[in-house]
């Protein structure tokens, strides 16, 4: 039986994916939704997220009430959907405008606790006053229908840092929009963990990825995110100082974990999330 005290993982969607990766074509699981549930739920896992493709897959099959349904019965009380990209560009609503309807439906049927948004792969930008007035509108969105906002900042992306991210955070002033703290990008951006307790507001951390890489990249950065992270604890880097830097802040979990890599893909879907969800564990502070 699961300790009070034992921490509350999330397998973010690519963890329990199965043999498929971002930008893959389509990015859907070969995994029937019914046993991926089960596989996280026997696994040790307090919740689950969920691709766009994998979404779309499930709303002209099981149903999002149907996935409601085994979701709760299988004890997985937290549910996170993604990923919308281009929701500043009102030039581009005919893309991004039915993936967030989409992603709208789904949070509310499943009770996600928020939608992940991300921006552009490039170089990251100096003035992000531009996504402010956007992401205020889609926040007041998701609001209406229960659900909140979460940006992911990206170490290749438009917006590549959590300390920028926590002062984009301050301008948009909006307590359903806040941010997702992927440890990926947090090292390979350089941002240091007393950089992070200086900028992050633990309101403003909805959601954790935890992960671990190499000290060098390999490839490129999107590739190395892709292809080559490792899992908790057997990588270069200091999850267990990362952890302990948010709980020091204030946040006490859930936690994602997100692993992706090619040695990941490769695994029977159960023993990928066995192995993830121990590895996790050992990382935090006794």
């Amino acid at each position: 039986m699961t300790s009070p005290n034992t921490p509350q993982l999330i397998a973010s969607c690519w963890t329990s994916a199965g043999n498929v990766a971002p930008l893959s074509k389509p990015e859907n699981s070969p995994v029937p939704i019914e046993e991926r549930v089960d596989a996280i739920a026997t696994t040790g896992w307090a919740g689950l997220g969920l691709a766009h493709d994998d979404l779309l897959t499930i709303r002209d099959t099981t149903g999002f009430p149907e996935l409601r349904r085994i979701s709760d019965q299988a004890g997985l009380g937290h549910v996170e959907v993604e990923l919308l990209s281009s929701w500043w560009d009102d030039s581009r609503s005919h893309e991004w405008r039915p993936q967030f309807d989409l992603l709208l439906d789904a949070a509310e049927a499943l009770d996600a606790s928020f939608i992940k948004v991300g921006t552009a792969m490039g170089e990251g930008l100096e003035d992000y006053t531009r996504f402010v007035a956007p992401l205020q509108q889609i926040t007041k969105e998701a609001a209406n229908r229960g659900t909140r906002i979460a940006l992911e900042p990206m170490a290749f992306s438009m917006v590549d840092s959590i300390p920028h991210a926590a002062d984009l955070m301050r301008s948009v002033d909006m307590p359903e929009c806040g941010l997702v703290v992927d440890y990926w990008h947090v090292f390979r951006h350089g941002t240091t963990h007393e950089e992070l307790a200086q900028k992050l507001t633990v309101d403003q951390i909805f959601g954790v990825e935890l992960n671990d890489a190499d000290a060098e990249v390999r490839g490129t950065l999107f590739e190395d995110t892709r292809d080559h992270r490792r899992l908790c604890g057997q990588g270069d880097q200091d999850v267990t100082g990362f952890i302990t830097t948010l709980l020091d802040i204030g946040f006490h979990g859930p936690w994602g974990v997100e692993i992706l890599s090619n040695a990941h893909r490769a695994l029977p879907v159960r023993e990928a999330l066995a192995v993830a969800h121990s590895t996790a564990l050992s990382c935090f502070p006794n």
